[in-house]
């Protein structure tokens, strides 16, 4: 049996305006993963859960708008200049980004070398890194613009939970269960135990949650209107960057640069 990836979102079926046929598209999109170049028809159906018929017409359609790129020679698919563009124009469109580059910079260059620092926004259940700093030693965090990390088990993830509404993180748990991310009940108590500790510590951790060999702490960024949460965290390897030094060190700095980047009523 198929199992996929990707499929109808909470906002099917509820919302007449909702246009399942663009959201199949985007989901095919989604489909390709960090490392890989190219996907064939069948791996595209096997992710969404889609018929092949129905991706054979989806490909065709991305391949004529420039999103995807077909490989005569295997029949396969790549993403296109298309999509680039649309990365490009959703980074140059976040005047945070630009912002945030010197107070990157300034994290990323305090007392400890291997240190890598970032901004990142949700994602369904991922968030994506939009801004990064990585650190000034050769051993450092394999972090660049684009790259995904869970939600639910990060430091970054977990800050950018803490940071939304009520309606928005209900949200993320339904995309989050959709997703194949936990059930219901892990990820509401994720959500909750990431607003307590960020309530109790004005920041939310993650030691060896998402990778064993990393730590980072991180806290929630608002846009200048308040409309969006980003997140932005300080981390490296685990045997260069302890949990202690970044509690007592880095949280500080961290806070004081989450409240000069955020919006404030």
């Amino acid at each position: 049996m198929v199992q996929a990836e990707f499929g109808t979102g909470p906002e099917e079926g509820k919302d007449r305006n909702f246009v399942t046929a663009l959201a199949r598209g985007l989901d095919v999109l989604r489909c390709f993963r960090p490392g890989e170049v190219s996907l064939s028809n069948l791996d595209l159906s096997e992710r969404t859960g889609l018929p092949k018929p129905t991706i054979s017409r989806l490909t065709h359609t991305l391949c004529q708008l420039g999103y995807l790129v077909n490989d005569t020679s295997t029949g396969n698919y790549r993403l296109g200049v298309g999509v680039l563009q649309l990365g490009f124009g959703v980074l140059a469109g976040m005047d945070i980004c630009d912002r945030a580059a010197d107070v990157l910079r300034t994290l990323r260059n305090g007392p400890n070398s291997y240190i890598t620092a970032a901004l990142a926004e949700m994602h369904r259940a991922e968030v994506v890194y939009v801004a990064v700093h990585r650190s000034r030693e050769d051993v450092s965090l394999a972090m660049h613009v684009g790259a995904r990390l869970p939600l639910f088990r990060s430091a970054i993830g977990r800050a950018i939970l803490a940071g939304l509404s009520e309606d928005d993180r209900q949200t993320a748990i339904a995309h989050g269960v959709q997703d194949g991310a936990g059930s219901e009940a892990q990820l509401s108590q994720a959500a909750r135990a990431a607003g307590e500790e960020f309530e109790a510590k004005g920041y939310c951790t993650g030691f060896g949650a998402w990778r064993a060999d990393v730590n980072g702490i991180a806290v929630p960024v608002f846009s200048l209107d308040g409309a969006r949460v980003f997140g932005l965290n300080v981390g490296g390897p685990a045997f260069h960057v302890s949990p202690q030094e970044l509690e007592r060190v880095y949280s500080g700095l961290l806070t004081e640069a989450a409240s000069f980047l955020s919006f404030k009523p």
